[in-house]
């Protein structure tokens, strides 16, 4: 099979096209011909050693994809050959909440090779049903970002009808945000730089539009769209380079979730807010299988479509990844295999 590796050194300019041996399947795995993967920033960050530097190498990159069941090993229950799947990001974490640090050390894209590649065996419990109104392409963005979303506004903080959610930029989780926010019967307060963009999150559904370049102190526009209560959730990807604004603008009792780090990791910060208004700050690390599950029920039953950018070709993946680097998709940069 044909897979993407990062052989000796980090950087976009040394992932190569490479044939590699398939492993024998155990009695419990399945294996997936991979049709479609996505790009998450993580897989940047990977790719590029900013994530771990210390990471072992050789690695096969990324942690999204899609595909579907050509064999199963002899004590398989759980799918048939011909099912379309989607592996799960962490592969060993099936509950809702993580029970040890050996989730972390399970995810696909680093440290364990990821979904880069033609064909991949991976546990059964590993694995999700593919939402059957959807392809694989649009399939393929909802491992991470999707479900990273899902956890924030369901699985730990449910949101409710009338609540107001704040989602900062127009990325992958961004917009899944959105979505499953608009499904749960919320408002939402979209943030971008670009009127364009801002424009397409109210095609998906985006009730209020803030233009951060034309009023950096979004905090206050959120306040003057609340009726100076604030926001009861923030969906936070910036870190620390947008959390003060996030702090001054989420309500007393409401719920930050801290996910990503698009605007940096290190800033001085005045916490004192937080303390006074009961503020609840909740990381959100992907989730869990049958979090996964519940999800893609809900997708089904709404027929929800995913964002999609730009589709590149497998020849082109260190390409989507630069284009992911400049931050001008809107929504998921996937790469289709076939």
């Amino acid at each position: 099979m044909k897979a993407y590796v990062l052989e000796n050194s980090f950087g976009i300019e040394n992932i190569r096209l490479a044939e590699q041996e398939v492993a024998d399947l155990s009695a419990h795995e399945i294996r997936v011909a991979v049709k479609a993967v996505s790009l998450n920033f993580r897989d940047y960050l990977m790719v590029t050693g900013n994530y771990n530097p210390r990471l072992k190498l050789p690695l096969i990159p990324l942690s999204d994809g899609a595909g579907e069941v050509v064999a199963v090993g002899e004590r398989v229950t759980r799918f048939k050959v011909g099912d379309r799947v989607m592996p799960s990001f962490s592969q060993n974490w099936i509950g809702r909440r993580p029970l040890s640090d050996d989730m972390r050390k399970n995810t696909l894209g680093g440290p364990l090779d990821g979904t880069a590649r033609e064909l991949m065996n991976v546990p059964e419990w590993a694995a999700v049903e593919i939402p059957q109104h959807l392809t694989y392409e649009e399939a393929a963005t909802l491992p991470c970002a999707a479900l990273t979303a899902w956890s924030a506004l369901v699985t730990l903080n449910h949101v409710s009808p009338g609540e107001y959610v704040v989602v900062l930029g127009t990325g992958g989780v961004s917009m899944f945000a959105l979505q499953f926010a608009k499904m749960m019967g919320a408002k939402v307060i979209a943030t971008s730089s670009s009127n364009e963009k801002l424009k397409r999150a109210g095609d998906l559904g985006a009730d209020f539009f803030i233009n951060y370049k034309e009023k950096p102190d979004w905090a206050k526009e959120v306040r003057k769209i609340t009726k100076m209560r604030g926001a009861d959730h923030i969906v936070e990807v910036g870190g620390a380079g947008t959390l003060e604004q996030s702090i001054r603008a989420v309500r007393m009792d409401g719920v930050i979730s801290l996910i990503g780090v698009l605007a940096g990791s290190s800033k001085e910060l005045n916490l004192l807010p937080i303390l006074m208004q009961n503020v609840r700050m909740q990381g959100v690390l992907v989730g869990g299988r049958e979090g996964f599950e519940a999800m893609c029920t809900a997708v089904s039953e709404t027929q929800m479509k995913p964002a999609v950018d730009k589709i590149f070709g497998f020849s082109e993946l260190p390409d989507a990844l630069r284009y992911l680097k400049t931050g001008s998709h809107f929504g998921k940069v996937v790469v289709g295999l076939s």
